[in-house]
């Protein structure tokens, strides 16, 4: 199945570098990614990450609306101005850059999270803490946790 699903973290070597978890590579390689579009997400502290047609996605929608309106100019600031490409080195990792760091809180560890078209990082506590209040928020709505 090509999505990204689960969650795992990784350390971050001495040189920033992070390991890419084996199955979301494993993704990557049978969608053919070989750049990754990421972008400071909208509403988390979290990095978004997937292939150029994720960019594509948000474009289209931009190209849809008013070019002058507020809805396509606030798009464009977060989906450009928020946004790089960023590619796998040979073994499979990631380089952590300050536009990671400074947006997540990452410091030695990074947790990547499936979303299923694409896949985010965060910073382990973040994540864990952000995780267990979307489930209390379904318990307290009377909705069954996945």
């Amino acid at each position: 199945m090509n999505r990204f699903l689960s969650h795992a973290t990784n350390r971050i070597d001495a040189k920033g570098r992070v390991s890419v978890p084996s199955p979301f590579r494993a993704v990557l390689a049978a969608l053919d990614i070989r750049e990754l579009y990421c972008f400071q997400d909208f509403l988390y502290p979290a990095i978004s990450a997937g292939g150029p047609e994720l960019l594509e996605r948000f474009e289209k929608q931009i190209a849809e609306a008013d070019p002058f309106s507020p809805e396509a100019n606030e798009m464009s600031l977060l989906i450009h101005g928020g946004g790089v490409f960023m590619k796998l080195d040979a073994e499979g990792r990631l380089t952590v850059t300050d536009f990671i760091r400074d947006f997540t809180g990452i410091t030695d560890e990074v947790t990547f999270v499936g979303r299923a078209d694409h896949f985010q990082l965060w910073s382990p506590t973040a994540f864990i803490e952000t995780q267990e209040a979307a489930r209390c928020a379904r318990r307290l709505r009377g909705l069954a946790a996945p």
